[in-house]
């Protein structure tokens, strides 16, 4: 590890690469492609501007926008003169940014729209103290506070003596100055403030990069938010450490096609994008003819079959053989085109991912390597290999990452990619970091190979009133990969038994019914009312609870109309549940499946209700 701090990995690439693409953004219908030379002139120019203004080492700077270019031109800028990037999610609320913004001490602002800065302008407490709010799209300027980039920038000479000033800049920051403070979307309590140095995120690229190494050939589509330590370190700094080209989705809706346009040969995703990916493929086979289903549906089989042979790199029974080569023709190759037709794999993380669907995906032809790690973490500390991977598992711990299992089955790190600790609140830094070891929260074992496994989390266990402790993520990622349903949060802390919210998946609920002479165009309000769904739902959750223990099989369930959602305030950011959120907003739901009996139905079956 050669570089003096994180800015480097560009001043490297763009060294190595001059002329070749780094960027691709989407503007006026196409892809333009944006290289190494003129990135880095942005990032020197915005740097520049940012020492004219008075901004020094050690400032905190927010920076308040969705995916692209100019993302990364303001990020690294503020790193170049010392400053403190402090990312805010575009989908935050006013009332979450002002948390952020003043908690932080901002004292300039970067905002990518208009309407982001009217959201910015709006609190009154954040105003107070900013010196400047810059906006990556053109906007009229408002005396000395708003200005646009085109603007902030023009001022700065382009000559030997402004490249001479950006270099000595870049020449004070060293490795251990704090590059971020990232306020963690958590599941339970108010964000805190995750401070990471530029030595965090330096480890654990090279880390990263000896476990999945890329190169100035890839192509990686980014769609999760950068804002994200996830998407910032493995969709971004390793990639500028990596030579690979970034390029922007418009958003998370245009993914599918942006597949198409930019022929990525990696991405990063998150459970939820899977599980919604997976979803629109069984619809898709749901709708299509009889033949065309079994034909689709023996090619999973088929997949399934030569999974074992082709992850140990056996050769496959000429028979089977046959059959895999018909499938890939039939099945698995319009799967693959639709996902660019160059993809090498996924990087899933953020949250755990069903095994079953890392299967599915597995036997098409598409391999998703599944990570393991925390904001806290810088993220990654653990991952699958290509050549190395268990489905179900984390993969295996990073070279510089030191991961062992408490007495009490939580799991501890540590190494040089831990944070520096919680900004403003060492009780809470004391408390994650005991002895040098940083405390997950979550649960896991490893296995014999070293392989790290995620059994679940310490706060979310749940203990029946019969003394039985029940990870509910691990029958939820069971019952999610049933295209039917959408969403499920399972309860039943201190009751006899476990019962669940669900969401169903109507397109595909529907799709069933209309095989069965339905008129394929109820409500949702209608379809949770139907005893056919009601069935339907108990049979995929018997299906798939079949082999569990008799006390992590699902009693009761309640079906609702909604998905959960991060404006209410029952998801994070990063589309993981807020279980305490969840059950509190749905209360009289989870009260009603316990009200009556905490006996079983006299026809031994889930029983169902629904919330319209």
């Amino acid at each position: 590890m050669n570089e003096r701090n994180l800015v480097d990995l560009l001043l490297n690439q763009a060294k190595r690469s001059f002329a070749c693409v780094a960027l691709r953004v989407k503007q006026e219908g196409s892809y333009k492609d944006i290289a190494w030379e003129t990135f880095q002139r942005y990032v020197t120019q915005t740097a520049l501007a940012l020492h004219q203004l008075g901004i020094k080492k050690g400032d905190r700077i927010a920076l308040l926008s969705e995916n692209r270019p100019e993302w990364a031109y303001a990020d690294l800028a503020i790193l170049s003169v010392g400053g403190i990037v402090v990312p805010v999610y575009p989908t935050s609320s006013s009332r979450e940014i002002e948390h952020i913004l003043v908690h932080c001490e901002a004292n300039f602002v970067f905002v990518s729209t208009a309407e982001q800065l009217s959201r910015a302008k709006s609190i009154e407490k954040v105003l107070a103290r900013v010196k400047k709010v810059v906006v990556f799209d053109p906007v009229p300027k408002e005396g000395n506070l708003v200005c646009s980039l085109k603007d902030f920038i023009q001022s700065v000479p382009e000559d030997e003596s402004a490249q001479a000033l950006f270099n000595s800049l870049v020449n004070g920051v060293r490795l251990d100055d704090l590059a971020t403070i990232i306020y963690t979307s958590g599941t339970t309590g108010p964000p805190k403030g995750v401070m990471l140095s530029h030595r965090n995120f330096l480890v654990n690229c090279y880390d990263a990069k000896e476990a999945l190494p890329l190169g100035d050939t890839d192509v990686l589509l980014s769609f999760l938010p950068l804002s994200h330590v996830f998407e910032r370190m493995a969709g971004y700094y390793l990639s500028l450490l990596c030579g690979a080209t970034i390029a922007y989705a418009e958003n998370m809706n245009t993914v599918p096609e942006n597949l198409l346009e930019v022929h990525p040969t990696i991405a990063c995703g998150v459970p939820r994008f899977f599980e919604k990916m997976y979803a629109r493929v069984q619809t898709e086979v749901e709708k299509s003819g009889f033949f065309h289903r079994a034909i689709f549906h023996w090619a999973i089989h088929t997949g399934s079959q030569s999974a074992g042979f082709r992850i140990e790199g056996r050769p496959l029974p000429f028979f089977l053989w046959c059959q895999y080569v018909v499938a890939k023709k039939l099945v698995y190759s319009k799967v693959y085109r639709k996902l660019g037709g160059r993809l090498r794999c996924f990087i899933s993380g953020s949250a755990p991912l069903a095994k079953e669907l890392a299967e599915f995906f597995y036997s098409v032809g598409v391999l998703i390597l599944e990570g393991y790690g925390l904001t806290e973490t810088s993220p990654v500390i653990s991952v699958n290999r290509w050549e190395r991977f268990k489905f179900g598992s984390v993969g295996l711990p990073l070279r510089n990452v030191e991961v062992k299992i408490s007495d009490d089955g939580e799991v501890i790190v540590r190494g040089p990619s831990v944070m520096v600790g919680y900004y403003k609140d060492n009780v809470a830094t004391q408390s994650a970091i005991q002895n040098g070891w940083f405390r997950t929260g979550d649960l896991g074992r490893i296995d014999s190979d070293g392989f790290l496994f995620i059994t679940g989390r310490k706060k979310d266990i749940i203990k029946t009133s019969g003394g039985k402790m029940i990870s509910p993520q691990n029958i939820e990622n069971l019952i999610l990969t049933d295209p039917v349903i959408s969403q499920i949060v399972i309860v039943g802390d201190k009751h006899k038994f476990i019962t669940a919210l669900i969401v169903p998946n109507f397109d595909q609920v529907r799709t069933i019914l209309k095989q069965t002479g339905a008129r394929g165009d109820e409500t949702p309000q209608e379809l949770i009312q139907n005893p056919v769904v009601h069935e339907l739902i108990r049979e995929r959750i018997e299906k798939h609870t079949h082999d569990s223990a008799s006390y992590e099989k699902i009693k009761y369930f309640t079906l609702l109309t909604n998905e959960f959602s991060q404006e209410k305030g029952e998801m994070t950011l990063t589309l993981k549940i807020k279980r305490a959120m969840v059950q509190e907003h749905f209360r009289e739901a989870v009260e009603r499946m316990y009200q009556e009996t905490e006996k079983q139905d006299d026809e031994g079956r889930n029983r169902i209700f629904f919330v319209l």
